[in-house]
C-alpha cells in the first residue's frame, strides 16, 4: 500500500535566512577590526597574572574581631570591588581556620597589580574638623609653634615630630577610631594635620562615581551621596565650620588613615552631596569610588606575598584543551560524513558557521564586558558540540522517519522539522537553565564554565534555525539528494527500507 503525500506547508525562504545570517558575519567580522579586538583574552590558569595574600591585621585586645562571619564579609566586598573593575573570572578565597584565615586574590593579565592595591584597603572613610596643620617636614618652629587649642599636650608632641616625608608615615593604617583626635600625613606627605572626632562617617554614603570637572582644568573627582543619617550629619558640620578661622574651617576627608583633601568650607552643604577633589588621576578617582561604593571592610588587611603566576603551565593546558576539543570536533565530523554521507556535509557547515560565530563573540565580549576565555571556559565549549551535534541527529533522523513513512524528500524535510524543532527547543533550554543556575551560584572558573556553556548553545539554536534548516529545505530541490544518489544519505539502503528479493 503506497502512502500519498499530503501537502505540506513551504519552508519559508531559505536563501533569505541564510542571506541574514551570512550578512551577521560579516558584520561582526568588521566589529571585529574596527575595534581592535583581534585577540581572545584568556583568563588566569592560561596566561598567568597576579596573585596575593591578604592576613588581617590583629590589633591588642582585637582578636575577637577576626571572625568567620568577618572574613567572609570582606571576601563578598573584596570581590564585588574587582568585578566592579570589569576584571572577569578573577578569584577571591578564604583559606584557613581560625585566626589564621587569609584571603587569596589571584588575577588575570597585567592589571593585577593595579587590582591588588585596590582591594586591599580597608576603604574607611572620615570627614573630620582641621585642628591644625603644617609643613609635612618637622622643623624647629614646630615644636614652638602654639598648641592647638583643646588638643592634649601629647597630641601637640606627636604633630610637632610628625614627618611626612617618611614613606611609613605615608602608608595609612586605617585603624583610627572615629571617636579619637588623630595626626595624619595627606596622601602626598606635604602636609600634616591635627583633625577633631569624626562626625559623618563611609557607612553613610549611599552612592559614589568617578567624574570629570572639564570647566576646571579637566580634574577627576569623586561624587558623593550621602544617606539620610549622613546627609544630617554632613550639614550641620558644613554649617558649624563655616564662620571658623583658618584652619579649623576645613574639613579634611581620610581615607584609610591618610587624607585625601581638605576642603575650606565657605558655606553650609545641606543637600546631601559632596565631591572628593586631589588632582586624581581617571583610574585613581574610579578605584576610589568603586571602594566607597561597596562599603569599608570590616577588618584590617596586611599584604602577604605577592607572586606572579606563571603562564607557561597555562600554555600547555590550553594547547591541551584546543586539542581536545579539535580531536572532539574531527570525530563528531567524520562520523556525520560517515554514517550520514552527503548529508553529513550540512554537520560540517553547520559547526563551521557555529565555531565562526563563537570565535567572533568571544572577541567581541572580551573588548565589551572583560569576557575571559579559561580552561573550564574551554570545557563549557567541547561539552557544546556534543549538545549541538544532537540538534543535528534529531533532525536528520525524523526527516529519515518520514521517508520511510513513503513521504518525498522536500515533504520530509518541512514535517520532519515541525516534530524535531520541539525537541531541540526542549534539549536546549535545558542546558540553558543548568548553564544560569551554575552561573549565578557558582563562583570562580564554573563560572566560565556555565558562561561558555550557555553562549554556546545559544549559538546552537541559532544555527539550528537559521543555518542548518534552511540549508537542508535548499539541498532537498537538489536532484542529487532528491532522487537519492547512493552518496546522498537518502538512498533505500541509508533509510533502511530495501525489501530482499524471492529466491
Amino acid at each position: 500500500m503506497s502512502t500519498t503525500n499530503k501537502p505540506i506547508k513551504s519552508g519559508g525562504r531559505p536563501g533569505r535566512s541564510l542571506a541574514i545570517l551570512t550578512l551577521v558575519l560579516i558584520a561582526m567580522t568588521s566589529l571585529v577590526f574596527i575595534q581592535g579586538a583581534t585577540s581572545i583574552r584568556l583568563g588566569l590558569d592560561l596566561r598567568g597574572g597576579t596573585s596575593v595574600t591578604l592576613q588581617p591585621r590583629i590589633a591588642p585586645g582585637e582578636e575577637g574581631k577576626i571572625t568567620s562571619e568577618s572574613i567572609d564579609q570582606a571576601v563578598s566586598i573584596i570581590r564585588q570591588r574587582v568585578n566592579s573593575l570589569g576584571v572577569a573570572e578573577s578569584e577571591v578565597a578564604a583559606q584557613g581556620s581560625g585566626t589564621n584565615r587569609q584571603i587569596v586574590i589571584s588575577v588575570p593579565g597585567d592589571t593585577g597589580r593595579r587590582v591588588v592595591e585596590l582591594v586591599g584597603q580597608t576603604a574607611e572613610l572620615r570627614f573630620r574638623q582641621v585642628l591644625a596643620s603644617a609643613s609635612g617636614i618637622p622643623t624647629t618652629a614646630d615644636a614652638a609653634a602654639t598648641p592647638a587649642v583643646g588638643v592634649s599636650a601629647d597630641v601637640n608632641i606627636k604633630f610637632a615630630a610628625l614627618d611626612c616625608t617618611k614613606a611609613e608615615n605615608r602608608q595609612g593604617t586605617g585603624t583610627d577610631l572615629p571617636t579619637d583626635v588623630i595626626v595624619v600625613c595627606d596622601r602626598a606627605g606635604a602636609t600634616k594635620y591635627i583633625l577633631a572626632p569624626a562626625e559623618v562617617l563611609g557607612r553613610q554614603i549611599s552612592k559614589a562615581s568617578a567624574g570629570l570637572d572639564t570647566q576646571g582644568g579637566s580634574a577627576w573627582y569623586v561624587s558623593l551621596t550621602f544617606n539620610d543619617e549622613g546627609t544630617s550629619a554632613f550639614g550641620a558640620l558644613t554649617n558649624r565650620v563655616t564662620s571658623l578661622p583658618e584652619p579649623t574651617n576645613q574639613v579634611a576627608i581620610v581615607l584609610d588613615g591618610l587624607v585625601v583633601s581638605s576642603p575650606r568650607i565657605t558655606e553650609a552643604i545641606p543637600s546631601g552631596n559632596a565631591q572628593i577633589t586631589g588632582s586624581f588621576t581617571q583610574l585613581e578617582a574610579q578605584d576610589l569610588a568603586n571602594v566607597l561604593k561597596y562599603g569599608a571592610l570590616p577588618l584590617a588587611f596586611d599584604r602577604g606575598e605577592v607572586q606572579q603566576v606563571s603562564p607557561t603551565l597555562g600554555a600547555d593546558q590550553l594547547n591541551a584543551g584546543l586539542l581536545a576539543g579539535a580531536l572532539g570536533l574531527g570525530l563528531v565530523m567524520i562520523y556525520s560524513l560517515l554514517y550520514y554521507r552527503g548529508l553529513g556535509l550540512v554537520t560540517v557547515g553547520s559547526l563551521s558557521v557555529a565555531g565562526g560565530l563563537i570565535y567572533l563573540l568571544f572577541l567581541l565580549l572580551g573588548k565589551w564586558i572583560g569576557f575571559t576565555l579559561t580552561l573550564a571556559g574551554i570545557a563549557g565549549a567541547i561539552v557544546a558540540i556534543g549538545v549541538t551535534a544532537d540538534s543535528f541527529i534529531i533532525y536528520f533522523e525524523r526527516i529519515r522517519d518520514e521517508m520511510r513513512e513513503g513521504r518525498s524528500l522536500r515533504t520530509a524535510v518541512e514535517t520532519g522539522w515541525t516534530r524535531a524543532r520541539r525537541t531541540i527547543l526542549v534539549a536546549d533550554f535545558v542546558s540553558l537553565i543548568a548553564a544560569t543556575l551554575l552561573y549565578f551560584f557558582a563562583v570562580g572558573g564554573v563560572r566560565g564554565f556555565a558562561f561558555t556553556l550557555g553562549l554556546t548553545t545559544l549559538i546552537d539554536l541559532v544555527v539550528v534555525f537559521v543555518f542548518t534548516k534552511p540549508l537542508v529545505t535548499v539541498l532537498s530541490r537538489v536532484a542529487f539528494f532528491n532522487s537519492g544518489h547512493p552518496l546522498s544519505g537518502f538512498s533505500s539502503k541509508s533509510l533502511g527500507t530495501i525489501v530482499a528479493k524471492e529466491a
